[in-house]
């Protein structure tokens, strides 16, 4: 049964091979995307993937070193054993770009396990933690032609306020 955990090197071999599916589907402008790019060379090493992990864990932290557009961020891994199917993000606080574009939370199914039922209940699961976070409603954003994230968003209560450019920007109730 597939659950949220924080970043763990239980998944390493599921995790990579994931990986290579958002690379060849040619991913962009995700925060899967960035961890591609900066940190993809290192993983098959078992202590780097070790260190990847905890500072990703890490970043939930306010005095964790980050750069000045960043906020602290909860990421959760849904996985089913030692199997990564996905991840979702809680950033703790809006600023100016997360307000407009990138919202709370934001999350990505890895491609072989899209329609599947997994970003709804990875979305429905992290909902209480970004609750014990502080966060009520939650801003939840996707592309105007994404079907998909938009029954994800409104099946967990997302109440649309606006379409500005390419993002639909939802609202949905974390209690």
């Amino acid at each position: 049964m597939p659950e949220l955990v924080l970043p763990t090197t239980s998944v390493q071999r599921s995790f990579l091979e994931a990986m290579d599916e958002f690379v060849a589907e040619g991913a962009q402008n995700t925060q899967t995307s960035a961890w591609i790019e900066h940190n993809a060379p290192g993983w098959t090493d078992p202590e780097a993937f070790a260190a990847f992990t905890e500072a990703v864990r890490a970043d939930a932290a306010e005095d964790t070193p980050r750069p000045d557009f960043h906020v602290p961020c909860t990421t959760l891994w849904w996985v089913d054993g030692e199997d990564y199917l996905g991840r979702i993000a809680i950033r703790h606080r809006l600023n100016d770009f997360l307000l407009d574009v990138g919202g709370h939370i934001g999350y990505d199914v890895r491609p072989t396990r899209r329609r599947e039922g997994h970003a709804t209940a990875m979305l429905q699961e992290a909902l209480p933690w970004a609750l014990r976070l502080g966060i009520d409603p939650a801003l939840v954003t996707c592309d105007t032609d994404n079907v998909g994230s938009i029954r994800v968003i409104e099946a967990a209560g997302g109440e649309l306020e606006d379409v500005r450019g390419v993002k639909r920007r939802y609202w949905v109730p974390t209690s």
